[in-house]
């Protein structure tokens, strides 16, 4: 083990047991951090995972072979941050009396960095279809 390796395991284990003291020692409600955690993991194996196995699958029967990398990259890149970007855009939590939570234009950002994902996929499988 390099001693890079160790010193990022380190600090990751060191922040971990910060986060748990964090969460041990401020009162939070566990039962909501259980089912905020579950809920994570049952989004990711569920509908991220899935999708993108879904969609490498016909990408693999579709795609020309110097597609077939750069399209599987785009699919997580771009199912990541979606996944992450449902609250925002489905506007939950914005509220009559507090105009300014959730006050930008979500749905443009999102189509921004999508359109900037398919142009990475479209620029990177050019590039790997000209050195074959």
């Amino acid at each position: 083990m390099t001693g890079t390796r160790l010193g990022l395991g380190v600090l990751g284990v060191l922040g971990g047991l910060y986060g748990a003291w964090l969460v041990l020692s401020r009162g939070h409600d566990l039962l909501d951090l259980v089912v905020w955690l579950a809920a994570g993991v049952v989004l990711h194996d569920g509908a991220l995972a899935l999708t993108v196995l879904l969609l490498g699958a016909v990408g693999l029967r579709i795609l020309p072979q110097a597609a077939k990398a750069p399209a599987v990259v785009g699919f997580v890149v771009l199912g990541s941050v979606t996944l992450l970007a449902v609250p925002v855009l489905g506007r939950f939590g914005a509220r009559a009396d507090n105009p300014t939570l959730l006050d930008r234009g979500y749905w443009t950002g999102w189509v921004v960095l999508a359109a900037l994902t398919v142009l990475g996929v479209l620029i990177a499988s050019l590039v790997r279809s000209r050195r074959r």
